[in-house]
């Protein structure tokens, strides 16, 4: 089953090279972890995930990638969503591991997930399935593409510490939340 909505999706790209970005446009990125492994409460990082993307736009960054995966990925993309009325350049891009990545999700996060990818300008599937290492690249793809990443990180070690560590290490500008 295609969990995903009609509107980014009518014409998703499989293993993706570019992005349609505005020429000058700036890219940012999000990652952190799930929700049962974050250490502060929703609410919070919620609001803290706000201020940080409200910067970035004020910063000149005008299209924003999310991992849509459960957490930090959805909430971003909601937020980047929300902000849409008033800031009608901002774009959202959807970068999905492959298809189906949220068939065993609870109810719940799958219709955010739902939500996000219908109304996401772009959607990209990194895979055309499942393989080791699938969620890696997809992270690695979007800091590829991103001049910024906003990063919920509580130290743990784990994806969200190698998606870091991978953007330090291609220069890439890391917003620690």
């Amino acid at each position: 089953m295609n969990t995903l909505g009609p509107g980014a999706l009518k014409s998703p790209r499989h293993e993706p090279s570019g992005l349609d970005v505005p020429a000058g446009g700036l890219v940012c990125c999000f990652t952190g972890h799930r929700p049962e492994k974050l250490t502060r409460k929703e609410p919070e990082i919620l609001a803290l995930l706000e201020v940080e993307i409200e910067q970035s736009v004020a910063d000149g960054f005008t299209t924003f990638i999310t991992g849509m995966a459960q957490g930090v990925d959805i909430w971003a993309g909601e937020i980047v969503l929300r902000l849409r009325p008033r800031h009608p350049s901002l774009q959202l891009i959807a970068a999905l591991p492959y298809p189906g990545c949220a068939r065993r999700w609870p109810a719940a996060w799958k219709k955010r997930f739902a939500h996000i990818a219908e109304n996401a300008g772009q959607a990209v599937f990194i895979s055309p399935r499942y393989s080791p290492g699938v969620y890696r690249r997809r992270d690695q793809w979007m800091v590829d593409h991103a001049q910024r990443v906003i990063a919920v990180y509580d130290g743990a070690p784990g994806g969200t510490e190698d998606t870091i560590a991978y953007a330090h290490k291609r220069g890439v500008e890391v917003r620690l939340v």
